[in-house]
């Protein structure tokens, strides 16, 4: 009878020798390098960060002072006073401030809702494309590589009363001609589509590349269980596209709240006050006025009420998506 031979037994890893310890010397060493390369990079960095503070820190610090003390001006200029609040006072009495305010709200609320819903739309056509798609995806940033002035006046060249397309095409189909930049609420939407017409395109890209990113795999197994395309999107792909979604409606919010170039070449802010926004109102107060206290107060209440709706937006969305992790 033959016996069976035992596979021979794999020999014993071999146990690694503990390393000894570094040496005081040699974490000196270490030390004293990584103080010399911090300072090396803290070198190469400080042309970058002087010139941030030239341009970007200093003008906010000096216009929040500027919001707070009695400017005088003088025939060469002007110079800072006392310390007061009496230009907040006068900026939170004021008619026009809340004007400007709610129109800036009420039209960046307006604007962003729709840019993202036409741009998710567009992304989700572009998604679907195969060929041509980079054709399709130049020319949808045409509008968005233009700048905003030159937009605007050819967007003044459509809604113009005398020689205008708009008024043309208006007076083709009712005979009567049609003023858009000079009635109020004409105004203000005439506005908003040139505001969507120039800026969808971003949000689109930006919701693009979030799709092409999201897995297949999960669409796929959803498909499977029998969902619809509408379900798919709503309950599958537009949670996962809740980051790249809150990225795009961040920025827009950023640009739409300091809207001023749209209006100061459209409507000048008019007619009356109804287009008038936060930014334009800042510009005509501080330079047209030359009132700089209650200017520099309109802007640096700008910017607190746009830190302050960022981290309110930050927030919520972050509570939305850790509830949708922990339901997941």
């Amino acid at each position: 009878m033959t016996g069976t031979t035992a596979p021979p037994a794999a020999p014993a890893a071999k146990s690694r020798p503990p390393r000894p310890p570094a040496s005081a010397a040699a974490r000196r060493g270490r030390t004293a390098r990584d103080r010399r390369l911090s300072r090396l990079g803290w070198g190469f960095a400080s042309p970058a960060l002087l010139a941030v503070v030239a341009v970007t820190v200093f003008p906010i610090l000096f216009s929040l002072a500027m919001s707070f003390s009695e400017v005088e001006v003088t025939g060469s200029g002007f110079r800072l006073g006392a310390p007061t609040g009496d230009n907040y006072a006068e900026l939170f009495a004021s008619e026009r401030w809340r004007h400007a305010l709610l129109f800036t709200v009420l039209y960046t609320l307006g604007t962003v809702f729709a840019e993202v819903v036409l741009g998710t739309a567009v992304a989700l056509v572009l998604e679907r494309l195969t060929d041509g798609r980079g054709w399709m995806m130049a020319l949808l940033l045409l509008p968005w590589a233009m700048i905003t002035v030159v937009s605007a006046q050819l967007w003044a060249y459509v809604y113009n009363g005398v020689y205008g397309v708009l008024s043309y095409v208006v007076e083709a189909v009712t005979g009567d001609q049609v003023n858009v930049l000079g009635t109020p609420v004409p105004a203000v939407l005439a506005m908003s589509v040139a505001d969507i017409w120039k800026t969808t395109p971003f949000v689109a890209i930006i919701v693009l590349a979030g799709l092409v990113m999201l897995p297949g795999d999960v669409t796929e197994a959803a498909r499977m269980d029998g969902a619809n395309a509408w379900t798919i999107f709503w309950r599958v792909r537009l949670p996962l596209l809740r980051p790249t979604l809150a990225i795009a409606v961040l920025f827009r919010i950023l640009q739409a709240f300091g809207i001023f170039d749209l209006p100061f070449v459209l409507t000048g802010g008019g007619p009356g006050d109804a287009t008038q926004s936060l930014a334009l109102l800042g510009w005509q107060v501080m330079f047209q006025n030359l009132s700089f206290g209650p200017g520099a107060a309109v802007a640096a209440s700008t910017a607190a009420l746009v830190f302050a709706g960022c981290l309110v937006f930050l927030r919520a969305f972050r509570t939305q998506v850790g509830d949708a992790e922990e339901t997941a």
